[in-house]
């Protein structure tokens, strides 16, 4: 595995986030050329790129980077203010924390919509950087996220991180099975 040495990590809002668009796209291109996700069109980069464009769009959306010593961007992870409207975070219904609910109606739930690391240099820690740096930057107070439910180690990761399970949904028709987690203020 390729040391990292020192990893410096930066924020971009969605106009800033929209000029580095094709470094995003490259990570996530590698990230997901693996099986399951080739050939799934869900998981496609035309797929990824509609998506990320989007978000570049919607209310707090900020991506935050982490480059190696030679500028190589290595991981980033992205997300926006969660609309209480959200159709995946409404589908929970009872399921999810009254707590939650009143913060998401106060807009003060960060929805993390993306966490990835090129897989050269996985398991060094930092992905767990790049999620606690944007988390702790944030002004929402709760966070939450979406993590397909046989995607190890990370899925297995959010827990040990403070999260807990609320329920599973599925982000669309074709997406794969999805757990629902939250972590509250007190586990940030």
């Amino acid at each position: 595995m390729p040391a990292t040495g020192s990893l410096t990590v930066q924020i971009y809002d969605g106009e800033e986030a929209s000029e580095i668009a094709d470094e995003l796209i490259a990570v996530y291109a590698d990230v997901y050329n693996v099986e399951p996700y080739i050939g799934d069109p869900f998981f496609s980069v035309p797929t990824y790129i509609n998506r990320l464009h989007a978000a570049f769009e919607m209310k707090g959306f900020g991506v935050l980077t982490g480059r190696t010593d030679d500028g190589k961007l290595v991981g980033y992870v992205h997300g926006v203010n969660l609309n209480p409207e959200q159709a995946w975070w409404a589908s929970l219904d009872e399921a999810r924390p009254a707590d939650a609910v009143q913060a998401a109606e106060a807009d003060d739930v960060f929805w993390l919509r993306e966490l990835m690391t090129l897989p050269a240099y996985q398991n060094q820690g930092i992905g767990r950087r790049l999620h606690d740096v944007m988390v702790d930057s944030r002004p929402e107070a709760w966070t939450t996220l979406t993590c397909i439910v046989d995607n190890e180690p990370i899925r297995s990761a959010y827990p040990r991180w403070g999260y807990e399970v609320i329920g599973q949904i599925k982000h669309a028709e074709e997406s794969p099975l999805y757990d629902a987690m939250v972590l509250r203020p007190s586990a940030a």
